[in-house]
């Protein structure tokens, strides 16, 4: 991966075989990459990204714009997502083993010893997080690759900070975002169905889009949904 400075700003550079260059502003940071051919210029790139230049600052403050939750606390009455609803959180202290309970469709009970810092309330819950998203995407795994006709080797969960998703071609091993955790069902099952795409197709190619075409015809809004916001 190669660095450009345009305008003080990072673009990643990525040299790829393919015929057309692809320019694409991630969220939630407005991260900037390009895919290119391997036989475009470092200049050649450049004067692309010129040209492009005022596409990519609209991006930017689109994303750098968008709502965003408060830095957390961890204290009671703070709102938290949990499959795409909103619940507030209701942190119990008791001498009791650290867990989370659900409360109806308002509340996020957090149960923590007396005096448990921050960092020890964030990590029950993201634990918490973890394990509910693990029961919604194996079943979802599992359709989907019965769907496409492929097999993952594996899957987990980890926090990621630019993408829901990444999935390695080569040795068919896909990482989940943890964030997805807090989105709706049907914007977790399109990332499922989006990684187990690419043991098919590697790259965001016509093939690729045409297979979540053909399989999941709502995926453009979806994908539009899910980066609208971060919770």
């Amino acid at each position: 991966m190669h660095t450009i400075m345009l305008n003080k700003m990072p673009v990643e550079v990525e040299w790829k075989s393919i015929k057309n260059i692809h320019l694409t502003v991630y969220p939630p940071n407005a991260r900037v990459h390009v895919s290119a051919p391997v036989q475009m210029t470092e200049d050649a790139v450049r004067l692309f990204l010129i040209s492009k230049l005022s596409w990519i600052q609209r991006q930017t403050e689109t994303l750098q714009n968008q709502d965003r939750q408060t830095a957390r606390e961890y204290v009671s009455g703070e709102n938290h997502y949990f499959k795409g609803l909103r619940y507030r959180l209701n942190v119990i202290e008791r001498d009791i083993s650290p867990k989370v309970k659900l409360q109806g469709r308002q509340y996020i009970n957090l149960y923590v010893r007396p005096h448990a810092t921050p960092d020890k309330k964030a990590e029950v819950l993201r634990e918490w997080y973890r394990e509910e998203l693990k029961q919604v995407i194996a079943p979802m795994v599992e359709k989907w690759e019965s769907v496409l006709q492929v097999k993952a080797s594996h899957w987990e969960i980890k926090q990621m900070k630019t993408l829901w998703g990444s999935c390695n071609a080569k040795t068919k091993r896909l990482i989940f975002n943890l964030e997805l955790a807090k989105k709706p069902l049907h914007c977790i099952e399109y990332i499922v169905a989006h990684e187990l795409a690419h043991l098919i197709e590697r790259l965001h190619t016509n093939r690729f889009r045409a297979l979540l075409d053909t399989h999941l015809l709502a995926w453009r809004q979806i994908k539009d949904e899910l980066n609208e916001f971060v919770v």
